[in-house]
């Protein structure tokens, strides 16, 4: 059962549970607050007594010290309209509202006591209880010297007062607390219910919205509150996500559809050589088939391993990083440019450097700039690396035409290529410096263009000593 009403709470809303919590925890608190309440009242006013009781007996002890025992202490209860006085139990009855005083030696033996006292009163203090009297009394006594009765005895005086009025003021408390309770227990639930709700309120509005946006609705945002609180910076937090989100959509988009206009040109070329060869079987002889066919299918398998990698390094695979020798790279890919014997390289800016990275990846980096450097340069291309206090730096240069300054962002992203990169013989997809900065930013470095010393354009990247995330 106990499970039950646990696993039922649980499914409750935030503002069911809260409200619950903040009802259970003031009835404690009030539960609480009400018996010590009721103690303390009852205390006090028995502490009260007691002390009245003693300054009674005091007073009477000092009188009968100075002047003896008094002859009579108290009055007789009044009779009855018919002359007579009242039977016992009622003479008690009205005793008991009454201070009950008495005066006995120290051995016991009364002297004097209030009229109609049934019996003697108690001699020690603390007595709750008079014989014959009904009703609850604060008893105190108090010591008198004297010659009681000429026989050297000490008086022993004793005053009892009603403790009724103790029981009639926590009784009238009771029930006003009784009432009490629920009541402020009502204004607490409504009030924590009314107020849960009001802040809750923009929380649904926002799971309201963001139940509705779909895969084609990322431009829409969820309501951000004027308060300035857990919930506005939710709000606000979601808003950012989405704008992530469709950023990324965005790319996506635009990535499928420039893929498939890069795609759709080798694979057009090959369906026309194709056509040509079987409609004309002469009009091409085999080496020159060969050849156009070759060369459509280099040019489609280096795009789709580009595509490739690009995907692989936005999905954010991570590889164990190792050391790096970047310089080695440098090298290695100016031996292989050298070979094609195109441009030529200057390597005497290599120098050491180590990083931690995926050497595939960083290797990637340098083939790209290098041979984005060889397509662009008239002449030259200059390959550095150089240690640095934070890092390592990589810096390829060109002789050619450079970059323009509007340019240096808009030549990383995807697909781009400037007006003197278009021409399919240059073997450009657009795809080589996008996934040189992708690459380098998941090894937690960067790259950018700047005006080359030799007139072009030089790259340079440059990667920390340890990379967080090295993708390839």
């Amino acid at each position: 059962m106990a499970k039950r009403a646990g696993s039922r709470l649980s499914r409750a809303s935030v503002r069911t549970r809260t409200t619950a919590a903040a009802v259970l925890v003031v009835a404690l608190a009030l539960v609480v607050g009400a018996v010590a309440l009721v103690l303390l009242l009852r205390a006090s006013l028995t502490e009260g007594l007691e002390t009245s009781a003693e300054q009674r007996a005091d007073a009477l002890a000092a009188q009968v010290e100075a002047s003896g025992p008094p002859d009579s202490l108290g009055e007789a209860p009044d009779p009855d309209e018919d002359g007579e006085t009242d039977d016992p139990r009622e003479q008690a009855e009205d005793l008991s509202e009454d201070v009950l005083e008495q005066v006995a030696t120290d051995d016991g033996r009364l002297v004097v006591a209030t009229t109609g006292l049934p019996a003697g009163l108690p001699l020690d203090d603390g007595g709750s209880r008079v014989s014959g009297v009904p009703g609850q009394w604060v008893v105190a006594t108090a010591d008198a010297e004297g010659d009681a009765e000429g026989q050297g005895s000490d008086y022993v005086v004793t005053v009892a007062v009603p403790a009724e009025e103790v029981a009639d003021s926590v009784a009238a408390l009771v029930p006003l607390l009784a009432l009490g309770l629920p009541a402020v227990l009502l204004v607490v639930g409504a009030t924590t219910w009314v107020v849960t709700g009001r802040a809750l309120a923009p929380v649904e509005r926002i799971r309201t919205e963001t139940d509705a946006i779909g895969g084609d609705d990322l431009h829409r945002r969820v309501p951000v509150p004027g308060s300035r609180d857990e919930v506005h910076r939710l709000a606000e937090t979601m808003n950012r996500m989405l704008d992530r989100l469709e950023d990324s959509a965005e790319k996506q988009r635009r990535f499928v559809s420039d893929a498939s206009h890069e795609l759709r040109s080798p694979l057009a070329s090959l369906r026309q050589t194709a056509e040509v060869a079987s409609t004309h079987p002469g009009a091409m002889d085999d080496g020159e088939l060969a050849e156009a066919t070759l060369e459509e299918t280099l040019r489609m398998q280096r795009l789709v391993e580009s595509l490739l990698l690009l995907t692989r390094t936005d999905e954010g695979r991570r590889t164990p990083a190792v050391e790096v020798d970047l310089d080695d790279l440098a090298l290695a890919e100016a031996t292989r440019l050298r070979r094609l014997g195109a441009v030529t390289v200057d390597t005497s800016g290599v120098g050491p450097v180590r990083v931690l990275g995926d050497p595939v990846a960083l290797g990637q980096v340098i083939r790209n700039l290098v041979d984005n450097a060889a397509r662009h340069a008239g002449s030259t291309v200059s390959i550095g690396t150089a240690g640095e206090p934070r890092g390592a730096v990589l810096r390829v240069d060109d002789d050619g035409a450079g970059v323009a300054e509007a340019d240096r962002e808009r030549v990383f992203e995807r697909f781009v290529r400037l007006d003197e990169a278009r021409s399919r013989d240059a073997g450009g997809s657009g795809l080589g410096l996008a996934i040189v900065r992708d690459v380098v930013r998941r090894h937690g470095g960067d790259a950018r263009v700047e005006t080359s010393p030799l007139g072009g354009a030089r790259f340079v990247v440059r990667l920390p000593s340890t990379a967080p995330d090295a993708a390839s």
